[in-house]
């Protein structure tokens, strides 16, 4: 075994994943399963027409309390936390002082405190970033002791449904303490596929538990990072790192609908001044999806240049879309060319391949709401 490999940490479900047979890869610090004997087009698949059950305990955790922790949070991120209700969720962004974002998040308010996920490869430096700026009277407890599974898919309902009936009654982008099989998690109507679905925080040392659980049920399989990777993206959901960076604001991103009315009015934010001017005056450029018209996928990094030759952007992410049925892309282009069903043009080895812009999502969206 290789130093790296003896480095990477393993989630509480990693012998698990060996038991059923997963391909194990490092992601972000990680041992991580890609995919499962299946393969991902089957776990894609099965994720848009059933329910499938994936391990995202790398994911941090954490948790802020205090005399005002929605007001201190609000200090780093563009997002409107004031406003939230009990149980109502928000996804919003760290900023820098350029406007470029830091990371992408989850907050939601649980009674007097806000609970978080962040993003595996970037926890550290969020919650260094977070104990070092948050307002005095407030602090910032990290939970290392919770896994956090997702199930997704539009049977997940009935799946969640007969261990926890209250799960049903949940609206999209909520969370409630519930009881699952007697295992007491952190429930949220949410995810990363597009499709309705629910991300449980569960404590460690019952997460073993709680996926056999899910698994028994016959709707269920489990599925890796590679259809998490496929369905985020048909759904046009970004990956930070890839699709948003630091170089990379919210409103070139197509985050501006994160930005509630008030938060654009007052600023109080690192690099208010930024998006707001963005916000007023439009971006340079613009996060799109991409079409390209043969059956080749674009890769990340791929130049993306006008009809007459002239580099207008690149592709952030790119693959194969089970669901689209053909390859399908993101990537960031000059504003003048943002627009649905511009023709551009891919560098691929050095020879031009056509493409057109296309509005996302390139999978509707299936979230339930009320």
């Amino acid at each position: 075994m290789s130093d790296q490999a003896e480095d990477l940490k393993k989630t509480p479900l990693d012998s698990l994943h060996r038991e059923l047979g997963s391909k194990m890869v490092p992601f972000a610090g990680y041992d991580m399963p890609v995919q499962y004997p299946a393969g991902i087009l089957s776990e894609h698949t099965h994720t848009r027409t059933k329910a499938s059950l994936f391990d995202v305990s790398h994911m941090g955790q954490a948790a802020i309390r205090g005399s005002a922790p929605a007001a201190a949070l609000e200090a780093l991120v563009p997002g409107d936390l004031q406003a939230l209700r009990d149980g109502q969720m928000r996804y919003t962004m760290f900023t820098n002082d350029q406007g470029g974002i830091l990371d992408d998040l989850m907050v939601t308010r649980r009674g007097d405190h806000l609970f978080l996920i962040v993003n595996a490869a970037c926890k550290d430096q969020d919650f260094a970033h977070m104990q070092a700026n948050l307002a005095e009277g407030n602090e910032l407890e990290i939970m290392e002791d919770r896994a956090l599974l997702a199930l997704q898919g539009p049977e997940a309902a009935i799946v969640l449904g007969r261990l926890a009936p209250a799960a049903r009654l949940m609206s999209f982008m909520t969370s409630e303490p519930i009881t699952v099989g007697g295992i007491h998690c952190i429930v949220s109507r949410s995810g990363y596929s597009g499709e309705d679905g629910y991300e449980i925080s569960v404590p460690s040392d019952q997460a073993e538990q709680l996926a056999r659980l899910l698994l028994d049920e016959p709707e269920v399989m489990p599925a890796g990072l590679g259809s998490r990777d496929s369905l985020r993206l048909e759904a046009g959901l970004c990956l930070y790192g890839s699709d948003i960076n630091e170089t990379t604001t919210p409103v070139e991103a197509g985050l501006i609908w994160t930005i509630s009315k008030r938060r654009r009015a007052e600023g109080g934010f690192p690099g208010a001044l930024v998006i707001q001017d963005q916000i007023e005056n439009g971006a340079t450029r613009k996060r799109v999806g991409i079409k390209p018209d043969g059956k080749a996928p674009a890769r990340a990094h791929t130049e993306i240049t006008d009809k007459n030759g002239n580099v207008i952007g690149e592709i952030t992410s790119g693959g194969f879309g089970p669901s689209f049925a053909g390859p399908v892309a993101m990537g960031y282009v000059k504003a003048e060319f943002a627009k649905a069903e511009t023709p551009v043009d891919l560098m691929v080895r050095g020879k031009a391949q056509p493409a057109q812009v296309f509005k996302l999502p390139f999978s509707d969206h299936r979230y339930h709401k009320d």
